[in-house]
């Protein structure tokens, strides 16, 4: 069984880090030679967004604590089972 990705608003530390970020975007196509998807999109807490040198991205195994889960509704419910799609193609 895959893990559920977090929700948006999320905040998490990851291995190897101390700052927190917090979630904004999953599923997140960085476009370098060879394009390649992550799961998470976050930008630093409680900063918030600040220029794209501070978004950073990353895959759920990266994430060392998660501090906080954001919020769930039917929406997100449904969102998921997108994602889940997603993460099998």
């Amino acid at each position: 069984m895959t893990q559920q990705l977090l929700p948006n608003g999320s905040i998490v530390i990851l291995k190897e880090g101390e700052k927190k970020l917090v979630i904004y975007g999953r599923k997140q196509i960085l476009a370098l030679e060879e394009p390649q998807m992550y799961d998470y999109l976050a930008c630093p807490y409680p900063e918030g967004y600040v220029s794209p040198e501070f978004a950073y991205v990353f895959n759920h195994e990266d994430i060392k604590d998660i501090i906080f889960t954001g919020y769930q509704d039917e929406e997100e419910e449904e969102f998921q089972a997108v994602l889940a799609e997603v993460r099998t193609e």
